[in-house]
């Protein structure tokens, strides 16, 4: 009889039945990890802030891991750099669902660079984390958005400006990208419906980058010399900021003057600026290091252990990727599982505590209820709080001020799955689940 089995193999199909199995073994070791995508830009004109974000999950990561990892597995971080680059981020995004099988990512700071990552881990039915404050209108099954909402940021300063200091003529400078023009569609709108004429809102777009601010800040200088009071409101991004507060001191306009409140500068940003020029200038944020809690020294003193420097700086984007991170695992406890569909689900109503002293909640429309700051630069490039939200605002996905959004929320909870699903007619506008 004929036998059959590994016994019968000759000696070159054992030498090719041993190497399969090694690969399989290799292959079961692997599926032992839960990978985590680190999706940050390391280069280019965004390093400035995002590379502070990859560290910040490398530590969660490697404290994740002394817990004992999850689900019994360690985790393991895979790290890209898409350079600033914003095609690039959608190349990366796919490499690390595609080829490193990643479980999560956490990543992205602009906008641009998460509208181009967002077609891709749709189709791939992917998950991510993003933690930085952003325009609204959008709200992705596959998206968990930490950082602020309009409703959360942008509004509450104006208000803050409005009322607290009085301006009644308005600034808006932003670089030219979705978030910022999108932002400002909204605060144009806003500030109209409050009563501000369309000549006393002076609009301005430069690019990535921009280095040259002398005449634009002579135009706003002028613009704030008419004997009213104005204010500058911010979303310039990254390495811009330092020459474009660099041409505000050298032309002599203080905070006294013309007051900059802004939406993407913190504690990362300010340390490398001379801050002494800056003071009196406002941030508006949902975190600063100078908050006042247990969580906040404790978080400060671990991001000083892993970084092995005492004087690095903490900031808001780094509280929303330690939220975010936090409620991940502990929806992948809840779900038992790593599988996306089974996480998102058990994400909604996920509490943890933020580093401010109360807890955030993971919401329907996959956004936070987080408090509002307003923080002062100081001259040690810290924020002394200077205003506070009441309690939690829940991030809006959707703005009340724009009508083609003024009837839509988001909800991905049954019945509804929808992530712009119009109140009055009762439809879905996009993609449901």
């Amino acid at each position: 009889m004929k036998k059959t089995g590994f016994k019968s193999l000759s000696k070159a199909s054992k030498v090719l039945a041993t190497a399969a199995l090694a690969a399989g073994i290799s292959l079961a070791h692997a599926a032992d990890t839960i990978k985590v995508g680190v999706l940050h830009s390391l280069s280019g004109t965004m390093a400035i802030s995002e590379t502070t974000l990859k560290d910040t999950v490398l530590m969660m990561v490697d404290q994740q891991n002394k817990k004992g990892g999850l689900l019994g597995k360690k985790l393991e971080p895979v790290v890209v750099d898409p350079a600033s680059n914003w095609p690039l981020f959608a190349e990366k995004a796919r490499e690390l669902l595609e080829k490193d099988k990643v479980d999560v990512i956490f990543g992205c700071w602009t906008s641009v660079s998460r509208k181009s990552v967002l077609p891709v881990i749709e189709e791939l039915n992917g998950l991510m984390f993003y933690p930085v404050q952003y325009e609204g209108e959008e709200s992705s099954y596959n998206v968990f958005y930490t950082g602020a909402a309009p409703n959360q940021q942008a509004i509450p300063a104006v208000d803050y400006l409005m009322k607290d200091v009085g301006v009644k003529r308005w600034v808006l400078a932003g670089t030219d990208y979705v978030y910022p023009r999108t932002t400002n569609k909204i605060l144009e709108s806003y500030l109209k419906s409050k009563g501000v004429a369309g000549k006393d809102i002076m609009i301005n777009y430069t690019p990535f980058g921009h280095s040259d601010w002398q005449t634009i800040v002579s135009d706003i200088k002028k613009f704030g010399s008419t004997g009213v009071k104005t204010a500058v409101v911010s979303t310039i991004n990254g390495d811009a900021n330092v020459p474009f507060y660099k041409e505000l001191a050298n032309q002599g306009v203080s905070a006294e003057d013309i007051p900059v409140v802004a939406f993407s500068v913190g504690e990362e940003e300010l340390s490398g600026f001379d801050t002494a020029p800056l003071v009196g200038h406002l941030a508006a944020w949902n975190y600063f290091m100078s908050a006042d809690s247990k969580e906040n020294d404790d978080f400060i003193k671990q991001w000083h252990a892993f970084i092995k420097d005492d004087k690095r700086v903490t900031n808001d984007p780094m509280e929303a990727t330690y939220i975010g991170f936090n409620m991940w695992a502990k929806a992948v406890e809840k779900a038992g599982t790593t599988d996306v569909d089974k996480v998102e689900a058990a994400m909604i109503g996920i509490e943890t505590p933020n580093l401010t002293g109360g807890m955030a909640t993971m919401n329907k429309n996959h956004h936070l209820s987080k408090p509002v700051l307003i923080g002062e630069i100081q001259d040690d490039g810290q924020f002394d709080i200077v205003w506070e939200t009441d309690g939690l605002v829940a991030g809006d996905a959707w703005t009340d001020y724009l009508p083609e959004s003024k009837n839509l929320i988001s909800d991905w909870t049954a019945p509804v799955k929808c992530g712009n699903y119009n109140t009055v007619t009762k439809t879905c506008g996009g993609a449901a689940k």
